[in-house]
């Protein structure tokens, strides 16, 4: 497992530091977004659509749990399990049919750890001390696919 941080000051460096990670992504890839409420799971998910040209129709998942977005050349699924009781409703909703169809972004992932691919990138997303717009961003790569694509990103996000 690798592991790099970044510190953003605000929501643009959050909507850049996705957008860089977005040009990495491909068809099968899972993202799991990890932080409390109001952390910026929606705003980093709103960098990566922004890539594929979606930045106007994001909308929080919270009461579909999933939102499925269509592009030209790949689809992009949008979870948000937060009111999901355990693995058994994900299962329900045919949730890890769609690991293998698109790209993956889940908010809330933790719950899944069981039924996780072993690949996997896992961003946990926390306030910084004394600064209400700042996020201390860890991204770590589960399983060795995504480890170049934090070397990639390491090299890439300069805030």
């Amino acid at each position: 497992m690798n592991t790099i941080k970044y510190i953003s000051h605000n929501e643009e460096e959050t909507k850049k530091i996705a957008n860089s990670l977005a040009k990495l992504l491909q068809k099968g890839d899972i993202i799991i977004l990890s932080g409390d409420l109001g952390a910026g799971k929606t705003k980093f998910t709103e960098g990566i659509l922004s890539f594929f040209g979606l930045e106007d129709e994001i909308s929080s998942p919270t009461f579909n749990i999933v939102n499925e977005y269509k592009t030209n050349n790949i689809n992009l699924y949008h979870f948000d399990i937060y009111r999901l009781e355990d693995i058994d409703e994900f299962y329900e909703i045919g949730g890890e049919e769609y690991f293998e169809k698109g790209i993956c972004i889940i908010e809330w992932g933790e719950l899944l750890n069981p039924i996780l691919p072993k690949d996997y990138i896992l961003i946990k997303i926390e306030p910084v001390e004394n600064n209400i717009n700042s996020r201390l961003f860890t991204i770590q790569s589960h399983g060795s696919k995504f480890d170049n694509y934090l070397k990639i990103l390491e090299k890439e996000v300069l805030i």
